[in-house]
């Protein structure tokens, strides 16, 4: 039996008069758009990393109060387990930019009826999911 690889993420879905807010990668990322997040780093909960990597990537200051549970995903890839958690906020300070310039281009806000046609697979996915109403889903990596 290989062995199984578990990491967890945590992702941001953050609303501002009506939009949620998406990061642009840059073309050799991807080229896609994706949403604020990252890796849940060791001796961090999922806020604790979410609230890093708001403000490392988008210049972002969040409240672990202000994060709502949205969604959690379960996603297979190969022998890689990816747990991801989606917090909700409405509320937020700072200069919000794309901090990151060496993975993301530019920020932007997008309605959830009116995404951007290279939106990642997963983020798509998930924000199906959630319109729906569903607090859990899976996706395996094909």
């Amino acid at each position: 039996m290989a062995d199984t690889q578990i990491s967890f993420k945590a992702r941001l879905i953050l609303y501002h008069r009506g939009r949620i807010l998406l990061l642009k990668q840059t073309k050799p990322n991807g080229g896609n758009y994706t949403l604020v997040g990252g890796t849940v780093e060791s001796r961090e909960f999922a806020r604790q990393a979410l609230i890093r990597e708001s403000f490392e990537e988008a210049g972002i200051i969040l409240r672990e109060e202000d994060l709502e549970l949205a969604h959690l995903l379960h996603k297979v890839n190969g022998e890689e387990h990816r747990i991801v958690f989606y917090f909700k906020a409405y509320r937020w300070e700072g200069e919000l930019k794309a901090k990151e310039t060496h993975k993301f281009r530019e920020a932007e806000w997008f309605y959830l009826e009116d995404l951007p046609r290279n939106l990642t697979s997963t983020v798509r996915h998930v924000l199906e999911a959630y319109r729906h109403g569903q607090l859990y889903s899976e996706y395996l990596k094909k």
